[in-house]
């Protein structure tokens, strides 16, 4: 009698990716990247268990938005005291703080539990083409349109 297999932290498999954002679409490039730290394109991919790869994502800074969302669109946080709402756009995250964009936007398309936040701490994101981990032996990752 088979049983159905049933993915846990002994027997996943992982693998690092590296992902050039140059020219590629924030939204586009993020949910393929959720999808990839979620372990969505292995076939033993289970809900419950963290079965996703690292990815490494360079260029960050040379990400597109389409439309007016470089002057539009807005990030904001929060200092939890009065009046301390804090707001900037989208070209000044990209221009300042592109690793940080970028983990926002992935971040939001992955669950929000304590396997989500596991889940986060596999992307690593870097400003140029550069990148300190050649010793995991990256994979280029291709991604699709």
């Amino acid at each position: 009698m088979r049983t159905t297999f049933m993915a846990n932290d002994q027997n996943v498999d992982r693998k690092w990716y590296v992902v050039d954002a140059e020219g590629q679409t924030l939204g586009r490039l993020a949910s393929e990247v959720a999808a990839i730290l979620r372990g969505k394109h292995k076939p033993t991919y289970t809900p419950h268990v963290d079965t996703g790869d690292h990815v490494i994502i360079v260029n960050a800074n040379k990400i597109n938005l389409t439309g007016k969302k470089l002057s539009d669109k807005m990030y904001y946080r929060h200092s939890n005291y009065p009046g301390g709402l804090k707001a900037r756009s989208a070209n000044e995250m990209r221009n300042d703080y592109a690793e940080r964009m970028i983990e926002i936007t992935v971040s939001g398309m992955l669950p929000k539990n304590k396997l989500g936040r596991k889940m986060i701490k596999k992307l690593h994101v870097f400003e140029g083409p550069e990148h300190t981990h050649q010793a995991q032996k990256p994979e280029v990752y291709e991604l699709r349109g």
